[in-house]
């Protein structure tokens, strides 16, 4: 049995059914000319500054797990492991990440840049010998490091500030 709708369409017309649109001949202006399509004003750039990429939360997160991973690797093959080296790496990560985020992820970039060092400690700690030994390398890296952590976590925190309430005010003046 053949059901009917009971409520009317909210996408306009269906395939295959005439349209009740005008011609295209009725919807040009003056002369025959279309007049230009309609788009939202974008806030102007200043010129030759490229835009950053918009990364989501979920983007923000792989990119900066990611980076801290190679740069981990990287850091053992240059520096044999320094940790002081991979912390210093670590701050310019986290700034990218917090102004790469788009605005509506603004407040997971102070979240996944914590969850991010431990990913890229993985190849520099010192491990022990085996898997515990690993666990043991880790944690105390961490435990010696924290002043770095800290540190990018402010970082990332700081830019995330300062994006959202030059945001609010944005949209307050609009």
């Amino acid at each position: 049995m053949e059901q009917h709708r009971t409520r009317p369409s909210q996408h306009g017309p269906r395939r295959g059914t005439p349209s009740t649109r005008l011609p295209p001949q009725a919807r040009r202006g003056p002369a025959g000319v279309r007049p230009p399509a309609q788009r939202p004003a974008s806030p102007p750039r200043p010129p030759g500054l490229m835009p950053g990429p918009r990364l989501t939360g979920l983007g923000a997160g792989l990119f900066c797990a990611v980076l801290m991973f190679l740069l981990g690797c990287l850091d053992q093959l240059l520096f044999g492991a320094s940790l002081t080296g991979y912390g210093v790496l670590f701050l310019p990560v986290c700034a990218l990440t917090a102004l790469w985020v788009r605005g509506a992820d603004l407040l997971t970039a102070p979240v996944v840049v914590p969850i991010a060092f431990p990913v890229g400690l993985l190849p520099v700690a010192d491990s022990g010998g085996g898997m515990l030994g690993r666990l043991m390398g880790l944690v105390t890296a961490l435990a010696t490091q924290a002043g770095w952590l800290y540190g990018g976590t402010f970082i990332a925190s700081a830019i995330v500030i300062v994006r959202r309430i030059r945001l609010v005010r944005r949209r307050r003046r609009a």
